[in-house]
């Protein structure tokens, strides 16, 4: 099960694994935290079911909660992988799944993570730092922005002349493959 909130790049890398056969596993479905994204068009590229469920569709995060629950119990995923997954889960949905659910990041945590830190903003955040390395974490879903345990990490150089978004684009490459290989890792330890 993969949960996304944009271009759905890394659900596209994670769907490129299984076909290659690099990663030995099936997607249930996508839950897409609003319309129109790119995720929804790869999950109907690759004949993937998609549910969209945005919080903001519902009057109480009870509602929010009870139906992404719903959603999950539905398909009895082994993994549920938020893949640019810009809304933070329901703690019922984290207890339901313990040790089951995986974020990936785009820093080297624990730096430049939790609350308003995704996308630009932690790439702005590390080249004003001066920081000379970068990365991405993969790490257990907790109640807490980007607390849990590190299970993968992947580092790339910054260098002098980097933007945020010639960083973004480095970090984003070494998602792409850490995401598919910790996938089948924990699939298959």
């Amino acid at each position: 099960m993969v949960l996304a909130s944009g271009s759905g790049s890394n659900f596209q890398a994670i769907i490129e694994a299984i076909r290659s056969g690099s990663v030995q596993a099936s997607i249930g479905a996508l839950i897409a935290s609003r319309e129109g994204i790119g995720a929804l068009k790869k999950a109907s590229d690759a004949s993937i079911p998609s549910h969209v469920i945005s919080p903001r569709s519902f009057p109480e995060e009870s509602i929010f909660a009870q139906t992404l629950l719903d959603t999950l119990k539905h398909y009895n995923p082994d993994l549920i992988v938020l893949a640019g997954y810009l809304v933070k889960l329901p703690g019922v949905v984290i207890k339901a799944y313990p040790g089951k659910i995986i974020n990936i990041h785009p820093s080297i945590l624990p730096s430049y993570g939790g609350k308003g830190f995704y996308g630009l903003h932690v790439h702005r955040a590390v080249i004003a730092d001066g920081a000379s390395e970068s990365g991405c974490s993969i790490h257990i879903v907790t109640e807490e922005f980007d607390e849990g345990p590190v299970i993968a990490q992947s580092y790339v150089s910054v260098t002098p002349d980097d933007t945020p978004e010639t960083l973004a684009a480095k970090v984003l490459e070494q998602e792409h493959l850490l995401l598919p290989q910790t996938i089948q890792r924990i699939l298959h330890s």
